[in-house]
């Protein structure tokens, strides 16, 4: 992505914050840059490509505080944190990122750092794809919920941050229980 192709993304992505995605156009952002909608055009070719470009740049900003290294369990939170906090940033674009799934291959990158991180963990190659699925749902879905206010008032105690983490820590447990069952965790080849 150039840095054109940046700056009208990113003006994008601010007009869906302020109005919601809906208001997102070509003339919308064109206004926003003091151009015309055609301007835009040998940029970003399409109002689709506009809407794609705008998951793969949030997608971006999430994936650079992604950790490479460390325990799975707690490269899962730092992933699950990164997810609430870009959805609390763009409360108007962030619905695009669970609306416009796996849309391009640049946009899959959150699926394949959860995949690699269950199978880092030792989960079997089989069950990679339904713990993945499970994990997208709840990190992407919780934060979109959160975002559109489908959650209402909330809790009885107002935090969901700790509703948050004991729904990741169950899903934790479940990974760790097919782990155990498969024998191909981290502690199935010995300790050191």
């Amino acid at each position: 992505m150039d840095e054109k192709q940046r700056l009208i993304i990113d003006q994008a992505i601010a007009i869906a914050d302020a109005q919601g995605v809906e208001a997102v156009s070509m003339r919308a952002v064109g206004q926003r840059l003091g151009l015309s909608p055609m301007a835009i055009y040998p940029y970003v070719r399409s109002k689709g490509a506009l809407l794609d470009g705008m998951v793969e740049r949030m997608l971006g900003e999430l994936l650079a505080t992604a950790p490479g290294a460390g325990e799975w369990q707690d490269r899962l939170r730092v992933v699950s944190a990164a997810v609430r906090k870009l959805a609390r940033r763009h409360p108007g674009a962030y619905p695009l990122i669970v609306a416009r799934p796996g849309a391009t291959p640049e946009s899959r990158r959150l699926d394949d750092l959860i995949s690699e991180i269950l199978q880092t963990a030792g989960v079997p190659v089989a069950e990679v794809p339904r713990l993945e699925r499970l994990l997208s749902t709840l990190l992407l879905g919780f934060a979109n919920s959160e975002v559109n206010g489908r959650f209402g008032a909330g809790p009885p105690d107002g935090d969901w941050d700790s509703e948050f983490a004991a729904d990741l820590d169950d899903e934790i447990r479940l990974i760790e229980q097919v782990i155990a069952r498969s024998g191909t965790g981290p502690s199935a080849f010995g300790a050191g």
